[in-house]
């Protein structure tokens, strides 16, 4: 399936069903708070030196997330554009509660 993904529509189900160990999508929704608070920071103190430390963070909590409780390699590596965009619409759908950190109850 992955090789045949042509549209956002299609990677996004790809994307949860990656991100299905709570563990993984609770260590993502962590690494994507830090990740804007690192960037309002870096807005409210008109200091982009805050800016070098988003990718460490977010991609730290998210392979964290990926590599020990998941066990799979992360989609950024094949899809870098999908899966960013899809890290930020998971994140809202969790923190509004359309969707939950356990997939088993999406």
């Amino acid at each position: 399936m992955e090789n045949q993904l042509k549209s956002f529509e299609e990677f996004y189900p790809f994307y949860l069903k990656e991100h299905s160990n709570k563990i993984c999508r609770l260590l993502h929704v962590i690494g994507t708070t830090f990740v804007l608070a690192l960037f309002l920071t870096a807005v409210i103190h008109l200091n982009p030196y805050w800016l070098i430390f988003i990718p460490i963070t977010g991609y730290g909590f998210a392979w964290v997330g990926h590599y020990f409780f998941e066990k799979n390699r992360p989609a950024t590596f094949k899809y870098p554009l999908w899966s960013l965009k899809s890290d930020f619409k998971m994140y809202y759908e969790i923190v509004t509660g359309k969707i939950s950190l356990d997939s088993s109850k999406d």
